[in-house]
């Protein structure tokens, strides 16, 4: 366990998200505090860090209190960044519990350690079928191959095949126009049961490799698609990780990653 008995200095960890290996999965920042500082030195720290997501928190009664910063924005909910934070508690900072809780903007989040892998209980969330947005096909590069679009936190294009989301290079000028957290591309897969990707310059993240947030909305909608509720999912582009979801019968689903870390160090202030 690191000690800190510097008051310029906070533990730092940075863990990959959503894999077992080297260089895979999305990075996070993971920043444990005694107690808050300035939102915008908060902001500033995930702007230094310059990953997708960097994870702050404090213990409170009965848990922590869980704060995620993009580069540019605090979020609502993160769930790789959850997934880092809970691999540190367990594996660096002593957690011997058998389920952290976590109070977040998005409520109390869960999650439990099984072997390798750790089990996030998040709120499960709907997707509304709309009308195509006029210039995010073209933003996002896509001419062809397109099943339908619909709204959840995040904007959701389902394409026809894999072939069209390896192939997206999109115009993240273009995509910061449309009023929305991210864009996500998914389609159905002969390995997993569904792919994606995630593209949020809204929010600072051009593309974010594993986010688990997104999966509260996909998983369910896959769910519906193939009649299964335990699905297997993958996302990012050249860098990609992997998922298991679980939709739960109280409109909850448990979203399961492994998780392995980068670096460990000190940040100065």
């Amino acid at each position: 366990m690191m000690t800190n008995n510097n008051p310029n200095t906070i533990p730092y960890y940075q863990v990959d998200a959503f894999t077992t290996r080297p260089f895979g999965g999305n990075p996070a920042g993971v920043c444990p505090l005694t107690e808050w500082l300035s939102d915008k030195t908060l902001q500033a720290i995930a702007a230094e860090n310059n990953l997708s997501e960097t994870a702050f928190f404090i213990p409170v009664e009965g848990g922590y209190h869980l704060r995620w910063c993009t580069p540019a924005v605090e979020v609502d909910l993160c769930g790789h960044a959850t997934l880092a934070a809970s691999w540190v508690l367990f594996n660096k900072l002593g957690f011997t519990g058998k389920v952290i809780r976590f109070f977040t903007r998005s409520g109390v989040l869960e999650v439990s350690r099984h072997d390798n892998e750790y089990c996030m209980d998040f709120p499960a969330k709907q997707m509304v079928s709309i009308e195509t947005p006029a210039g995010l096909l073209a933003a996002l590069g896509i001419s062809d191959g397109i099943v339908g679009v619909w709204q959840s936190d995040d904007l959701v294009v389902l394409v026809e095949n894999k072939a069209i989301i390896d192939g997206l290079s999109p115009d993240f000028n273009a995509l910061k126009v449309f009023k929305t957290r991210g864009v996500v591309v998914t389609a159905a897969d002969e390995e997993f049961d569904f792919v994606s990707r995630w593209f949020g310059p809204q929010v600072g993240v051009n593309e974010d490799p594993v986010t688990g947030s997104a999966h509260t909305f996909l998983a369910p909608f896959w769910a519906k698609r193939l009649g299964k509720l335990t699905l297997s999912a993958r996302q990012g582009g050249v860098r990609q990780g992997t998922l298991r979801c679980v939709i739960r019968d109280n409109e909850r689903v448990a979203i399961y990653g492994s998780a392995r870390m980068a670096i460990e160090g000190v940040f100065s202030l």
